[in-house]
């Protein structure tokens, strides 16, 4: 039998659907930052997409992206304040990942804010506070200070995350991304415990269903340690998705694939965060390659081919998909995203079912 994570060209394939366009921003302040208007190869990319993707970028302060997502440049702490929605006015982004939850909790009353900037459909894929997953209390200089004791604590996760984001959010929560930092060699060594604490978190998490339909939970590790079928396990039977990495010490999208065939059927949810030509510690080399980050520096034809390749198969079996890009990805994350969009279109149009030739029988 076909393993519909990885169809083959042939296969049969649900028609793609019109992606919706979005509505105008017409919030008061929304004109402080003008999108630029979207041209027809973006439009061509949107249309052919499944509605179930959502692709988007890390976040939406980069001035570098005028012409392709603003009608100029803005200077960065303008758009911190003021892109979001002229953002989501862009065809491909249906949602972002708010970055800056991990490194300070965000109230409810902050996600309600962001979350008026929006279309009704777009949705966040938010990162949970690192005063969580992280095991170790950090200095400003980012230098481990001490063992952390609420490490993967479900009561603080529940407080200072989940219920934040889905009453601020409410139904527009897409995934609610746990990212453990690299864990100290102590840890690794005793990856049970690491799952004992995680089982507990997951299992104590409220439901989503009720206030956020599209809502998710997911996982992302940063040692490919975690890269086995007991913690495949673990992230199912807890009700939680695997998020793809791709991140400077785990290996090739590819290589994650093995997690995702012991999870499927299920949604994907991935963040394309660094080109692996910048290596194992290679995130500050990146961005100051690719600065001001309006054009591919380093295409990685690669990683998108296969993850087209898994968006297409998520996306046909029914379950959605969360990509979200970083700049440091390829060197500009509007532009990745265009690549990506016609990559699945070229993958679904190659799966879709072929008309028969007409019949010349004389009988």
């Amino acid at each position: 039998m076909q393993d519909p994570l990885f169809p083959d060209d042939d296969a049969p394939s649900a028609p793609v659907a019109a992606a919706p366009a979005a509505p105008r921003n017409t919030r008061p302040g929304a004109a402080k930052v003008q999108p630029h208007p979207a041209d027809e190869t973006t439009l061509s990319a949107a249309r052919a997409l499944p509605p179930g993707l959502r692709l988007g970028g890390s976040s939406w302060s980069y001035p570098g992206w005028a012409g392709k997502v603003w009608d100029r440049e803005y200077d960065e702490s303008r758009l911190a304040r003021h892109g979001l929605a002229a953002y989501a006015q862009h065809p491909l982004f249906r949602t972002v990942c708010l970055d800056r939850a991990f490194y300070r909790a965000l109230s409810a009353t902050q996600y309600a804010l962001l979350a008026a900037q929006v279309p009704d459909d777009f949705r966040f894929v938010v990162k949970a506070p690192l005063a969580v997953t992280d095991a170790t209390v950090r200095g400003e200089n980012g230098r481990a200070l001490q063992p952390n004791p609420l490490f993967l604590d479900p009561a603080r996760a529940v407080a200072e995350f989940v219920e934040p984001a889905l009453e601020g959010l409410g139904h527009k929560v897409g995934a609610l991304v746990f990212q453990l930092s690299p864990l100290p060699l102590p840890w690794l060594s005793d990856l049970p415990g690491v799952y004992a604490r995680l089982e507990r978190l997951l299992r104590s998490l409220p439901p989503l269903a009720t206030r956020a339909p599209d809502g998710l939970v997911a996982v992302e590790v940063r040692d490919p340690e975690f890269l086995r079928p007991d913690f495949a396990r673990l992230l199912k039977d807890g009700g939680a998705a695997y998020c793809l990495g791709l991140q400077a010490k785990m290996p090739s999208i590819g290589r994650q694939l093995p997690m995702l065939r012991a999870m499927w059927p299920g949604p994907l949810v991935c963040r394309w965060n660094l080109n692996p030509v910048n290596g194992a510690y290679g995130y500050d080399a990146a961005e100051k390659r690719y600065a001001p980050f309006d054009r591919l520096v380093d295409p990685d034809p690669d990683t998108r081919d296969v993850l087209a390749q898994v968006i297409a198969g998520t996306t046909a079996a029914g379950y959605p998909a969360y990509v979200t890009i970083s700049n440091q990805a390829e060197g500009c994350a509007p532009l990745s995203a265009l690549a990506l969009g016609f990559a699945v279109r070229d993958r679904l149009d190659a799966a879709s079912p072929r008309r028969p030739e007409p019949s010349h029988d004389a009988g």
